[in-house]
């Protein structure tokens, strides 16, 4: 348990880990190409050591340290690994090595904790099924864990996702390297494309034109030298701390602003939040900037279903903006975050309903009527990273102290957390 003090103002200027879904790409595409790669600000992230340990246990020579080496084994260079695939929480490992080991003709089995064994894997596993790999799991193919029988070449395939999703098009992707054509993936809204822009940096031919992304089969990846920008996702938490604690005044340093990932900034600019994003630039396709954010009085406002897939992983954080802003403010069509490592619309609901903010639940969101500026009180983190955080940031701007349980999850995505918020 960890409790959490109100302040009257905070301060600082601070670097976040590296990007977290960067991370776990340029470790599976390193390890898919031929020669070494080098990665510097990897994400510390117990789910990108997840990945680690899967492409170890594939094969994969990786030399830890402040610099990540990696010798690369190619397409077809991996081997049956001997043991179950642990993948602990990590959603992205499970479904990203997915289309790895489809392409594999051997077999393996991926399986999870017991959050992640509650997660669905089917909308991964039918496309891969299709392209000729053959999947088992539990739930007649719905859950983990998932034992795989990989094909090489894989079939090539043309498919509409059903539901707009960064990691199930990034499998598919992975997967139509495999193959010996090409293969096109369409989404019904536009996903994170951190798989679209890094790929080519590796040397491969990918298509995008308007939803649908294009790959083509058979072409050999090159290692290559990689920094992984800030994560825009955590330093999200410390841009919410800097609007809502009064007198506050917040830079955060070298922060990915990746189009599909920074929903949120155009949410606080709605809601009336003091925020500046400055030294834009470019590293390996993706853009990078310094961000500026200073208490605002706050408005509420609507976030509407197409812009949930470039928000969704912030949600937990505009129920905070929320709480603190005048009028309603309404989330819908996120019923995704219903099997994420929680339900995190009713995580979200039920803990602040304990902290006396006025919140109603949806089937797709929530209503907050503010402002509605949480008490004090012990809440429950679900052992979800993302509500342990988002609750943290809650209590900073309470009326009292706010105290939470199994804050040690954090560790899934933020190990830093705790460190840089007392140090602000």
């Amino acid at each position: 348990m960890i409790r959490i003090e109100p302040k009257k103002r905070i301060s600082g200027e601070i670097k976040v880990n590296g990007d977290k879904s960067i991370s776990h790409r340029a470790l599976i595409f390193s390890a898919m190409s031929k020669g070494y790669s080098e990665i510097e600000n990897l994400s510390s992230a117990g789910d990108c050591y997840s990945t680690v340990k899967c492409l170890v246990k594939l094969g994969v020579e990786i030399e830890m340290g402040k610099t990540i080496r990696i010798l690369g084994k190619g397409l077809g260079g991996f081997k049956e690994p001997e043991d179950i695939l642990d993948v602990e929480n990590s959603g992205t490992t499970i479904r990203l090595i997915s289309g790895l080991l489809a392409g594999q003709p051997f077999f393996s089995v991926i399986t999870g904790d017991s959050s992640l064994r509650r997660r669905p894997v089917d909308r991964v596993i039918i496309p891969l099924s299709l392209m000729g790999a053959e999947f088992w799991s539990r739930g007649n193919n719905k859950f983990p864990p998932v034992a795989v029988k990989g094909r090489y070449p894989l079939k090539p395939v043309s498919y509409e996702l059903p539901v707009a999703s960064a990691q199930v098009k990034s499998a598919i992707i992975i997967a139509g390297l495999f193959t010996d054509g090409k293969s096109s993936i369409t989404e019904p809204l536009p996903s994170r494309d951190h798989t679209e822009r890094l790929l080519p940096a590796f040397g491969a031919k990918i298509e995008k034109n308007g939803n649908t992304v294009t790959v083509y089969g058979g072409q050999e990846l090159e290692g290559q030298k990689i920094y992984i920008p800030g994560d825009f996702s955590s330093a999200s938490f410390f841009m919410v701390a800097g609007l809502i604690v009064p007198e506050s005044e917040i830079l955060i340093k070298d922060v990915g602003l990746n189009p599909g990932r920074i929903g949120l900034l155009g949410v606080i600019e709605r809601m009336g939040g003091d925020i500046e994003v400055y030294h834009k630039k470019d590293m390996l396709n993706e853009p990078v900037g310094d961000i500026l954010v200073r208490s605002s009085s706050l408005r509420g406002t609507v976030v509407k279903r197409d812009e949930i897939p470039i928000l969704i992983d912030e949600v937990p954080l505009i129920a905070v903006l929320g709480a603190f802003a005048e009028g309603e403010t309404v989330v819908n069509g996120a019923e995704e975050l219903r099997v994420k490592e929680s339900d995190r619309i009713k995580a979200i609901v039920t803990e602040f309903k304990k902290l006396k903010v006025d919140i109603e639940e949806m089937p797709d969101g929530f209503i907050i009527r503010g402002p509605s500026v949480p008490e004090g009180g012990r809440v429950e983190s679900y052992n979800d990273h993302r509500i342990a955080m988002a609750l943290a940031i809650a209590g900073l701007a309470s009326k009292g102290p706010v105290e939470i349980n199994n804050e040690g999850c954090v560790v899934i995505s933020f190990p830093d957390f705790w460190d840089i918020l007392n140090g602000l």
